[in-house]
């Protein structure tokens, strides 16, 4: 599998079709890089200003408690109370304890471009993008409502001071929290202003701020008009990024805290109000929203999403390479539809279906006739990942590819059913067997790259050297080497190692500044490092209809 070099979109506006432009940076993963001199300057930070900061944010935490919970006695979870006098100076006491710890932490001064909307004028305030903890600041700064899981309200100190901005809690123990949550938003928001302004990050989860992934609907069901806000974070060093692969999030706080200054930028957008068709599509008005912060930030819009996320951090026996090009083919089929409800049953069918053709290689108008789906540019994208000649018109793909392909997608974790599906669609009918360069393909495709060496496993496998092995041969191969992947195949391919280490288990000691290499075999899968999905040009801004 390999990505074409350029790609073809439609633009949902006008219908046009424009090139995608040049790949943006994985938005799921974070690499900090150090000099000698800002190891140094790190060391002296850690034995002198680190402690005394970190001191005085944990008092200033301390101090808010008891004003937070003084003004959260009595109050009700399904009314508001009118804003008495005392109510406002807690309010106040409390805002400027928050700018105190904030300012303890390095962030002298915050710069605040245009003007936040009253509730009245727009009820919801959509942040993006979100990349830290440190995104609380805009939460204390305005005392906007948050959604937040209602194991949070339980945590001692932190749950009280949660409590005081009256949050919608998620609750995970109850199967109807997504609809109980969505409609608290929806009459919250509706209120005519009476409760406070919500805040939400709609993409759901943190980024390293490279580009806006897919934001969720939740923030745009109600209908109502929205005041898109931008967060920006300009320091020389990034040491604020908090990803599912990068620094942990105590060695995120100890490197922020050791910076003399850091930066804080947050600007609010003009009020977007919904068109009608919007109002009855969220996710239209998302898209829409979508597009105009990103304009306003400069950077590009991808359609990966959080489930992608999970996708790539799935954890099996064969972890995803850097360069894999498994989530552009997991974002082509989710935006094809061709996900199966019951991924076994599917896949099994396909499996079969592709035995048969032999290895046969497909055009394009074949292709579509076995997927049961109209020959489209999304298609077209797919069917570039496995074509197998670049330069001629008469372009042809192993569907066996393809259903391999599919498999990781629908169960990632699961190599061995994967490999089995694979070696049944491979397999010679005299002896069930494949060959050293069927293997090759099986597994290239398995980790989304354009070619691999695997002769080391092969004759590790092959012992008897026949030059053919069985599933069953491999099987107990895997059984008796766990971790075969590391010892045959990542130590023949060294550029097939999986993201930058994901530390978070790590404590931070200076011995990890240093750039983030190969993954330990333990680690979770690694995801590319350059996505391909540009949603049209920034500077042609233009409303999705």
């Amino acid at each position: 599998m390999r990505l074409p070099s350029n790609r073809q979109c439609v633009m949902e506006g006008d219908g046009k079709k424009m090139d995608q432009a040049p790949p943006v940076r994985n938005p799921f993963v974070h690499v900090l890089k150090f000099t000698p001199l800002e190891k140094a300057k790190i060391a002296l930070m850690t034995v002198t200003l680190f402690p005394i900061r970190l001191l005085i944010a944990a008092f200033m935490m301390l101090l808010a408690w008891p004003f937070a919970f003084i003004a959260s006695v009595g109050r009700s979870e399904t009314t508001v109370e009118p804003q008495c006098l005392w109510r406002r100076l807690v309010d106040i006491i409390l805002r400027i304890i928050m700018r105190v710890m904030w300012f303890a932490g390095g962030f002298h001064w915050m710069t605040v471009k245009g003007r936040r909307a009253l509730p009245t004028e727009a009820p919801i305030l959509t942040l993006a993008p979100h990349s830290s903890y440190f995104d609380a600041i805009p939460v204390t700064m305005t005392m906007s409502s948050i959604v937040m899981k209602a194991e949070s309200k339980d945590i001692p100190l932190w749950g009280t001071l949660i409590k005081y901005i009256r949050p919608v809690f998620v609750s995970r123990s109850d199967q109807d929290s997504r609809k109980k949550t969505v409609e608290e938003i929806k009459r919250r928001a509706r209120s005519g202003g009476e409760w406070p302004q919500i805040m939400i990050f709609p993409e759901g989860t943190c980024t390293n701020r490279s580009c806006l992934i897919t934001f969720k609907p939740g923030a745009f069901i109600p209908a109502v008009p929205v005041q898109p806000v931008v967060i920006r974070y300009p320091n020389k060093l990034d040491s604020i990024t908090w990803t599912w692969q990068g620094p942990g999030a105590f060695q995120i706080l100890w490197l922020t805290l050791c910076q003399l200054h850091n930066e804080f930028v947050i600007e609010f957008l003009p009020i977007y109000t919904p068109s009608e068709e919007e109002k009855k599509n969220p996710a239209l008005f998302a898209i829409n929203v979508r597009r105009i912060m990103a304009k306003a930030l400069g950077v590009p819009i991808t359609d990966y999403s959080f489930e992608d996320c999970q996708l790539a951090m799935a954890e099996g026996q064969l972890r995803l390479p850097v360069d894999t090009c498994l989530l552009e083919f997991a974002k082509l089929v989710r935006r094809l539809g061709l996900k199966p409800q019951n991924s076994e049953k599917v896949l099994q069918e396909y499996g079969n279906r592709a035995r048969k053709l032999e290895g046969q290689k497909l055009g394009l108008e074949d292709f579509a006739h076995f997927l049961d789906v109209p020959v489209s540019d999304m298609l077209r994208d797919m069917f570039g990942l496995f074509d197998e000649v670049k330069t001629h018109e008469d372009n042809r793909m192993d569907i066996r590819e393809y259903v391999i392909a599919l498999s990781v997608v629908c169960r990632p974790a699961k190599t061995l059913e994967t490999m089995k599906l694979a070696f049944k669609m491979f397999e010679a009918e005299e002896d069930g067997a494949i060959t050293e360069s069927e293997l090759a393909v099986i597994l290239k495709t398995a980790l989304g790259v354009s070619h691999i060496s695997m002769s080391h496993l092969f004759t590790a496998i092959d012992v008897d050297d026949t030059g053919k092995i069985t599933f069953d041969k491999f099987r107990n191969f895997v059984e008796h080497h766990q971790d075969f992947a590391d010892d045959y195949l990542y130590t023949e391919n060294t550029d097939l190692h999986s993201a930058p280490y994901n530390d978070h288990q790590t404590q931070p000691s200076l011995s990890t500044l240093k750039v983030k290499g190969a993954a330990t075999s333990k680690t979770a899968n690694g995801i590319c490092p350059e996505f391909s999905d540009h949603d049209g040009t920034i500077d042609g801004l233009k409303k999705h209809n």
